[in-house]
């Protein structure tokens, strides 16, 4: 396992090769895709609006007799 072995990184890294063990794309991938894609900002929050509250009225009691 040295710079002969393939299968290593360090193969991969003298034979100038790229491959499962040394993953060339995927980096590349990653770095142009956050370069891409700017984080859009999240809307601000709206604050609560309550309902206003229900009032109630009483109905006149009937005359006593």
């Amino acid at each position: 396992m040295g710079k002969g072995d393939k299968k290593t990184p360090k193969g991969k890294r003298y034979a100038g090769s790229y491959g499962n063990a040394r993953p060339h794309k995927a980096t590349a991938k990653k770095a142009a895709t956050s370069a891409a894609k700017p984080k859009a900002a999240k809307p601000a929050a709206k604050p609560a609006v309550k309902a206003p509250a229900k009032t109630v009225v009483k109905k006149a009691a009937p005359a006593a007799k």
